[in-house]
């Protein structure tokens, strides 16, 4: 079983990524002018070419429990955790209007991209990470339906939309090479350009996480509301990842699938609930204070829960 100072030292380099890109971002190295342009290349051309690479040869995702298991998961222990998060925003004595549904939704919502992507690809290699790119597309429906419903208490139809997006149709693209048997045939040079591409992917997005986070870290006293911080780091951190963890363990999961689902039982909350507060009437504030606890919590948690949960699974 790894140690958790080596499990440490793997995700230290992640946190310490995003953290670059923080201060790039405070002595403007990273313009604000440029966060929408940087962030374009990195889904609309890195990340498709990274799901592209990871898919397209893969033979894991040639069984059919990871193509159809994954996506399902997703969607519903994110929902589910939407739903744990509500009644302990409720619990906590929240109101709507005042912060319950945005804590719903920030503390329901593991960071299921940029995070757990470097450590798959560090702790288990390319099956799990192709695993967890399809995964990701039910955790997106999720985001795109119950959570927009759960934010704004309106219909989720303009967020459906969302998901006609260029990782989609990668995915989409690169699984029917794959499972139409095409894939050996793909020539050389398209896989070493998508390479190429995607290898950009996990590092901008980091940088680009740190970065977007810098304009709400202000005032210090704003940052921290002891009752939600503690509140959203017991159930982001505490409560949820059980959940996950019993799907991982009693359902009849391929060993990928359940890597998948012990990485995401250890993440802290998603940066994207921040700005879907600000564009969809939440209260980014309430966000930027569980995204900012529970990142920072999760640097000591993450071992102990990956550890925890490999023993719980068979490793």
């Amino acid at each position: 079983m790894t140690s958790y100072g080596q499990l440490f030292l793997t995700i230290l380099p992640v946190f310490t990524i995003i953290a670059l890109g923080f201060v790039l971002r405070r002595v403007q190295w990273i313009a604000a002018e440029a966060e929408g342009t940087l962030l374009n290349l990195a889904l609309k051309v890195a990340f498709p070419c990274l799901i592209f690479e990871s898919v397209v040869r893969n033979p894991a995702l040639q069984q059919a429990g990871n193509v159809v298991l994954p996506p399902l998961l997703g969607f519903g222990l994110t929902v589910a955790g939407f739903g744990i998060a509500w009644y302990a925003g409720g619990a906590l004595g929240l109101k709507l209007g005042a912060g319950r549904r945005t804590f719903a939704l920030t503390a329901g919502l593991a960071n299921y991209g940029y995070l757990p992507l470097p450590i798959a690809d560090a702790m288990f290699g390319p099956d799990v990470r192709a695993v967890l790119l399809v995964h990701n597309i039910g955790v997106e429906a999720a985001i795109w339906s119950a959570g927009i419903l759960l934010l704004s208490g309106l219909s989720p139809r303009a967020g459906w939309r969302r998901l006609l997006n260029m990782p989609l149709f990668s995915l989409v693209f690169a699984l029917a090479i794959n499972l139409g048997g095409v894939g050996p045939h793909v020539p050389r040079a398209v896989l070493e350009l998508a390479h190429a591409l995607g290898a950009c992917a996990i590092p901008l997005g980091l940088l680009m996480t740190g970065a977007s986070l810098e304009p709400h870290l202000g005032s210090a006293r704003q940052l921290v509301t002891p009752r939600v911080s503690l509140a959203a780091g017991a159930v982001r951190l505490g409560l949820t990842p059980l959940v996950i963890l019993a799907a991982a363990a009693w359902l009849p999961l391929s060993p990928e699938l359940r890597r998948v689902l012990v990485l995401q039982a250890a993440m802290p909350s998603a940066v994207i609930p921040i700005i879907l507060a600000r564009v969809y009437g939440g209260q980014p504030l309430v966000a930027v204070q569980i995204v900012l606890a529970t990142t920072v919590l999760a640097l000591f948690t993450i071992p102990l829960w990956i550890q925890f949960g490999l023993r719980l699974v068979g490793g």
